[in-house]
């Protein structure tokens, strides 16, 4: 396999002390190119990448679709069926994460997107036309499975086929997508209540847009980076040419050389994840994941119905208001990722979520007596959701997806999913419990901490990537030991 890297582009040696790489040919046009001189050509164009990020994005509005699905619809699922929660949902998107970083390097990028839909194909199937109980969990576990696949998968790719200055907006774009699709599935879902079996058609409706993500992706453009790594760098040169022009090749090309120090093989252990040299970067990752799911986010969506019924605000409209809270959140992120850089946009975002929830925990306390209050709770939920929307949302996907190193980059990634995941099913577990047991005001205010600890965490551990090649991110988060090794590597001609 790695043979073909020897006619191509790279030979690997071992010493006896030292890796030496005999690269790429490094003339002294590719030297000029490596040390920057070749970026006076300009950016590359990013219409050239945009409708292999739009197709991506498919999988991300399934994944918003098949989220919000059963809320509106979840009234007449359980009249008919008796189907009350959707637990196994979560537990099959636990499982696909875990096997979602095999499969992208296993198959390719490509082809994992497609093994993301179809099991959203068979499931959504099943639920359509069940009949019992365990058929609609059935058919929900097939969705889960597709749903803990595809947003690992999404980053993977997005960071992969991305121009460096434009990798941050593209990667917004998965956010706007899902969002998208938890607004499909409101709207999709309004007519449930008055129509009988309306609920069925909600999931036959997700077949449509799994189906072209199916037959598309046949046509697209598979990751360069992992045709590279896979000993294929002639079709690599093709996809660059693709997706960049050909005046950008020879730049993108020799930088992914370089990236392949060859002191690893293809297969990556999970030991080395969590115990190697590799295990700081995935527990920063890990915990930004967990850090996430601690801020409370489950709580404002599973608590919003009633605090807007409160306010007298009818359960759909509270939910368009959630939606456009995200949307326009999710908005600000797509407009301000390459600008303020995804370091900044986490701080203000967890800032935000802390000063939200603080205000969530001042209108739930006896101290604060209003006959204003419960619009306060409104706004500081509003507030919530939009400021998790524009950072903490859409950022750590994507953050990830650069700072891992490209020969583990598809394993860490489904490591750091799966912890989401599980996180995710943790707090939807004990939320309501814990809000019996604690109350608004000291629960809430636990989730302010939370989110307050976020925020110095990603002032202390996260790296900013904006601009930044994935080759370049590599280099700067190596160990000491290494970035001198890799300096005094000698380059053959």
């Amino acid at each position: 396999m790695r043979g073909r890297h020897a006619d191509s582009y790279s030979m690997y040696k071992r010493g006896s002390r030292d890796h030496i790489i005999n690269a790429y040919d490094y003339d002294k046009e590719q030297v000029r190119l490596l040390n920057g001189v070749g970026k006076d050509i300009g950016n590359p164009p990013w219409k050239r990448s945009f409708p292999y990020i739009l197709l991506a994005t498919l999988s991300s509005f399934l994944f918003g679709y098949h989220l919000g699905v059963v809320n509106e619809t979840l009234e007449s699922i359980s009249h008919d069926l008796g189907f009350h929660g959707d637990t196994m949902a979560e537990g099959g998107a636990f499982v696909g994460s875990l096997f979602s970083g095999l499969i992208a390097d296993g198959v390719g990028r490509r082809r994992a997107f497609q093994l993301c839909a179809l099991p959203m194909i068979i499931g959504s199937s099943m639920s359509a036309t069940a009949e019992t109980f365990w058929g609609m969990l059935l058919g929900r576990l097939f969705v889960g499975t597709g749903m803990g696949i595809g947003p690992p998968v999404s980053a993977l790719y997005m960071a992969e086929v991305s121009p460096a200055y434009i990798r941050g907006t593209y990667g917004s774009c998965s956010q706007i997508a899902t969002c998208l699709g938890l607004i499909g599935a409101l709207f999709m879902g309004f007519p449930a209540k008055e129509t009988e079996g309306w609920w069925r058609i909600c999931f036959w409706a997700s077949l449509a847009p799994a189906a072209i993500l199916v037959l598309f992706m046949e046509f697209s453009v598979e990751s360069p980076h992992w045709l590279f790594k896979r000993g294929r760098g002639a079709d690599a040169e093709v996809v660059f040419e693709k997706l960049l022009g050909g005046p950008h090749v020879k730049v993108a090309m020799a930088e992914l050389s370089k990236s392949e120090r060859g002191d690893e093989s293809d297969t990556v252990k999970l030991s080395k994840l969590l115990c190697g040299r590799h295990r700081k970067v995935v527990f920063i990752g890990s915990l930004l994941f967990s850090l996430q799911q601690l801020s409370g986010i489950n709580s404002v969506f599973y608590f919003s119905s009633s605090v807007f019924k409160s306010a007298g605000v009818p359960s759909q409209s509270a939910n368009i208001c959630v939606g456009i809270a995200n949307l326009l959140g999710s908005l600000f992120a797509l407009l301000s990722m390459d600008k303020l850089g995804r370091k900044a946009l986490l701080i203000a975002s967890f800032s935000g979520m802390a000063a939200a929830m603080g205000i969530q925990a001042i209108s739930a306390s006896s101290l604060f007596v209003s006959s204003n209050v419960i619009y306060i709770s409104v706004g500081g939920m509003l507030l919530f959701v939009f400021t998790y929307a524009m950072g903490a949302g859409p950022v750590p996907g994507l953050l990830l997806s650069e700072m891992f190193p490209g020969r583990i980059r598809a394993k860490a990634m489904s490591i750091c999913m799966a912890v989401h995941w599980m996180f995710n099913f943790l707090v939807g577990l004990l939320f309501l419990r814990l809000l019996e047991m604690l109350g608004p005001l000291l629960l809430n205010t636990i989730f302010a901490t939370f989110c307050s600890l976020a925020v110095i965490f990603v002032k202390k551990n996260v790296l900013e990537t904006k601009g930044k090649t994935l080759q370049e991110i590599e280099v700067a988060l190596l160990p000491p030991g290494e970035l001198l090794q890799l300096d005094s590597v000698k380059v053959h001609n």
